[in-house]
Order: C-alpha cells, then structure tokens, then sequence
C-alpha cells in the first residue's frame, strides 16, 4: 500500500474502515481462487493484499481504542 493511501486510511472514519476491510478480504479471497485455477499473473499480490487487510485491521483497532478512551 503506498503511502499517500495510508495517510487516506487514516482519515477516514471507524465505519468506513470497516467496508474497505470487508472489500480487501473479499478481493484476497478472489485472489486466491484465481491462484488455485492457476489465473493468477502475479502470486505476490496476494502477499500486498494480505499486508493492506493486516493495516487495516491495525487501524481499525486504534481507532476503537481511541474511541474508548475518550469516552
């Protein structure tokens, strides 16, 4: 994930978050059916995909954390 999409992710709000997470697991999931047929052109992109759904997962966390916080 570059780094200006990062920096998007981390404006966006708990909601929002949670629906592009939801996007990129279906996407690897897609991915990995493609792999198994023997589809896939490139076998790294399941590994970047993996990583964007683990930075999601991370931010979606410091956001409830946040939100805890301040209540």
């Amino acid at each position: 994930m570059k780094t200006k999409t990062k920096q998007e992710l981390h404006t966006r709000t708990l909601q929002t978050l949670k629906t592009k997470l939801k996007e990129a697991r279906d996407a690897l999931y897609l991915l990995r059916i493609d792999k198994s047929l023997g589809k896939l052109k490139n076998p790294r992109s399941i590994f970047w995909k993996k990583k964007e759904v683990a930075q999601m997962l991370s931010l979606i966390r410091e956001k409830e954390l946040e939100n805890a916080k301040n209540i």
